[in-house]
């Protein structure tokens, strides 16, 4: 039984080397170990610290990103609005433009057609008057030819004359 009940100079000396183990581990291995425990969490709190900066300052990036892109979408949908009025007014002014060119040229073709239409006209009229008159001759020629028929025809424009 001398396992189960130890003798007291062994507890005494058993305990007085504890102690100072204690004291040895307390002034040497204790103060280092809190010391780096503690430098260990002091970088995991600067560590956090600087994540959490980083975060805010990756939303404060993707926010003023959101923005810049969105200044950018409204300024191309203003320029295309300007660029789709600016078209349209072109449109327009050449529309505009057209319709005047194509009136002054129907006008002016108008103008021409009718003066071309005058002088057909006065050609078809000295045409008619040449023919007539190349008529007339030739009538008269055959009716002439006679002295009989002659006589006959001077009586009958007297007989006309008086009778008008």
């Amino acid at each position: 039984m001398d396992i189960i009940t130890p003798d007291y100079g062994l507890i005494v000396w058993t305990s007085l080397v504890f102690i100072l183990l204690l004291i040895v581990l307390r002034a040497f291995a204790w103060k280092p170990i809190n010391k780096a425990i503690n430098q260990r969490n002091d970088s995991i709190e600067q560590a956090l610290n600087q994540a959490e900066e980083a975060r805010s300052e990756i939303d404060n990036l993707k926010s003023r990103q959101e923005e810049i892109i969105n200044e950018a979408q409204k300024e191309r949908d203003k320029v295309l609005k300007e660029t789709n009025e600016l078209r349209e007014q072109m449109l327009e002014k050449a529309k505009d433009e057209t319709n005047s060119i194509v009136n002054k040229m129907k006008t002016e073709a108008k103008k021409e057609i009718e003066s071309q239409k005058q002088m057909a006209l006065n050609q078809i009229k000295d045409q008619m008057a040449e023919l007539s008159i190349s008529i007339a001759e030739k009538i008269l020629k055959s009716e002439l030819e006679d002295e009989e028929k002659q006589n006959k025809l001077v009586k009958q424009l007297l007989d006309d004359v008086k009778l008008n």
